[in-house]
């Protein structure tokens, strides 16, 4: 298993917006286990991302491939910040 944690700033009063994009239900996810949006309770621009994939290459390949068809540019175009993800090895729990 793969997961990652990461933080994202949306450009001031767009964190709604950036993360209904980011749970668009129409975007595939082959491989993922889990991946949960959540706001932020302390930041109104924040959101966090919580990824569970099958294997690190899984999750590498579904990710080049949305950057070369373009399908997140409006994602990206919401992003303020993309802080760096902070990798994690899950090892079982509800909802697995």
């Amino acid at each position: 298993m793969y997961g990652l944690i990461t933080r994202l700033t949306a450009h001031p009063g767009r964190r709604d917006e950036l993360a209904l994009l980011l749970t668009d239900p129409a975007v595939k996810k082959h491989g993922c286990h889990s991946y949960i949006v959540a706001h932020d309770l302390t930041d109104a621009e924040t959101l966090w991302v919580t990824e569970v994939w099958v294997d690190q290459p899984t999750h590498q390949s579904w990710s080049r491939d949305l950057r070369a068809s373009g399908a997140w540019r409006a994602v990206y175009g919401l992003m303020a910040k993309m802080d760096e993800s902070i990798l994690t090895r899950p090892l079982g729990g509800i909802g697995f």
